[in-house]
């Protein structure tokens, strides 16, 4: 119990710390493109934000799947 909570609190953490980290890297970027969806268009967002976005939601997610999947001792 105690490693399972240890794993998705590092997980989390880890996730966490890329987001704030990535956000102040973001600021700076000038070049913005808006990605086309099947309604409409999103707001400007530098590409490498969604990159790292997408890897920080990969390593929450990957991170809590590990800590529930993890086989019980008994």
């Amino acid at each position: 119990m105690l490693l399972r909570l240890r794993l998705l609190l590092t997980s989390l953490g880890g996730g966490l710390l890329l987001l704030v980290i990535l956000c102040l890297g973001a600021q700076n970027l000038e070049e913005r493109p808006s990605l086309r969806l099947g309604i409409g268009r999103s707001a400007p967002l530098p590409s490498g934000f969604l990159v790292g976005l997408a890897l920080a939601a990969g390593v929450i997610s990957g991170g809590s799947a590990t800590a529930l999947l993890l086989p019980r001792r008994d």
